[in-house]
């Protein structure tokens, strides 16, 4: 297992024994748990990531902390969309759909205004990093 991936477990372990907060670096951002099922493998695979809300819609970014190329989870629900999503105490089913144009830099800026990190992602890669809005089933 490689740093990422212990990681990873870890946020996930600490999101579930506390209804969705996990501290530490992630303090005070909001996470949701992303299960996707994986485009080649077909296994689940579970991901923390930073969301934001534009109405009912769950809102994520595929931004990988700005590197070339996009996160595996991406992949996964551009592949099989329907995922499931945990937000503090409560799991449900979602759809995934990546939105383009107009929308994707509006749901974009709004999120870096509220997480600047996201600004400097951007600012770090050339390509275009996509937004998924995740709607409840």
């Amino acid at each position: 297992m490689n740093d990422f991936e212990a990681w990873n477990r870890q946020v996930i372990e600490k999101f579930r024994a506390n209804e969705g907060k996990v501290g530490g670096q992630t303090e005070g951002m909001p996470l949701l748990l992303l299960t996707t099922t994986g485009a080649k493998s077909g296994k689940q695979r579970i991901n923390p990531l930073a969301y934001t809300t534009d109405g009912e819609r769950l809102v994520i970014i595929a931004s990988k902390g700005g590197t070339p190329t996009n996160p595996d989870w991406y992949h996964n629900v551009v592949a099989h969309p329907d995922v499931t999503v945990e937000v503090g105490a409560e799991t449900f089913e979602a759809r995934a759909t990546v939105v383009e144009g107009a929308e994707r830099d509006e749901l974009y800026a709004k999120q870096a205004a509220i997480m600047p990190n996201f600004a400097e992602y951007q600012a770090k890669t050339t390509r275009k990093i996509p937004v998924i809005v995740l709607t409840r089933k």
